[in-house]
């Protein structure tokens, strides 16, 4: 049998900690190895600066010489940075259980690495907030909806303080992604145990109704205990809401719809929703 993969996505931010508890978790049901990956962004390193023209005869060669020199060992350091976050990472991992851990240092666009590594592994996790969140382009946070629209394997969205989940809510609205959801759960260990609430949110239709309820069997015939929920709203107040109040610990939603939702996981709204809840997010494509 093949073991499966987690890819783990770390950047020595304070949510790379609750990344690392959460792959342990899923590992630790799943069976599955853990791969840390830390993507060291261009400006990790620095940019080698063309000077000669600000410097005048023989200085320039002994300055450009210290300026190479200087560069070198930033470069160095950045990678000795880089292989710590990664070190710490894999013992946080390995604390948690008997897991399997293989860790990597890489450099360039986090996306276009995952995007390249994604068929290793069933299930990206990843911190909602990086190390720089909203400030610069190549960290985790900024490039969180980046990486759920280029990837089509599960991503799991770690929050910041890692609880074994027990009560899972899903966001269902009847499209082909929160169907996928539902089957992907029905399958997994990772949620066997858990209880799982089915909710939509809207106005309650005879059609809709009757989906959520095949939606149920299906998880009920996988042995799951599920409840169901009509409720009117804007999705997201509804699902931050619930999550906030009910003592939901995760949340499981499809990337696509063909509802509200729709708009509202493939707009710029994605990742402001999924901060705006308290607790991690699982995405399905």
């Amino acid at each position: 049998m093949t073991t499966n993969t987690l890819i783990a996505l770390v950047d020595g931010s304070a949510y790379s900690e609750s990344v690392c508890h959460h792959a342990a978790w899923i590992a630790g049901r799943t069976g599955s190895k853990v791969k840390i990956y830390h993507v060291m962004g261009r400006r990790d390193t620095t940019e080698k600066q063309d000077l000669s023209g600000a410097i005048r005869l023989g200085a320039r060669s002994r300055l450009l010489e210290k300026l190479a020199d200087l560069d070198a060992e930033r470069a160095k350091l950045a990678h000795e940075h880089g292989r710590a976050i990664l070190e710490d990472a894999r013992a946080i991992v390995e604390g948690d259980g008997d897991i399997e851990v293989e860790t990597r240092l890489r450099q360039g666009d986090l996306v276009e690495t995952v995007t390249a590594k994604e068929e290793t592994g069933d299930m990206i996790v990843i911190g909602k907030r990086g190390e720089a969140a909203g400030l610069a382009a190549d960290h985790l946070g900024s490039n969180l909806e980046r990486i759920v629209r280029a990837s089509h394997k599960p991503v799991f969205v770690a929050n910041r303080a890692f609880k074994a989940p027990q009560k899972v809510l899903v966001a269902f609205d009847g499209g082909a992604s929160s169907l996928k959801a539902v089957d992907y759960i029905s399958r997994s260990p990772l949620f066997a145990g858990l209880h799982v609430t089915l909710v939509f949110a809207g106005v309650e239709t005879d059609a809709m109704r009757k989906s959520l309820d095949d939606a149920a069997a299906t998880l009920r015939a996988g042995g799951y205990e599920v409840e169901t929920l009509i409720q009117g709203g804007e999705p997201e107040k509804v699902l931050s809401a619930l999550t906030g109040d009910q003592g939901y610990d995760l949340l499981v939603m499809g990337a696509y719809g063909h509802s509200r939702v729709r708009s509202l996981l493939i707009g710029s709204t994605t990742t402001e929703m999924i901060r705006s809840c308290k607790v991690p997010v699982v995405l399905m494509r």
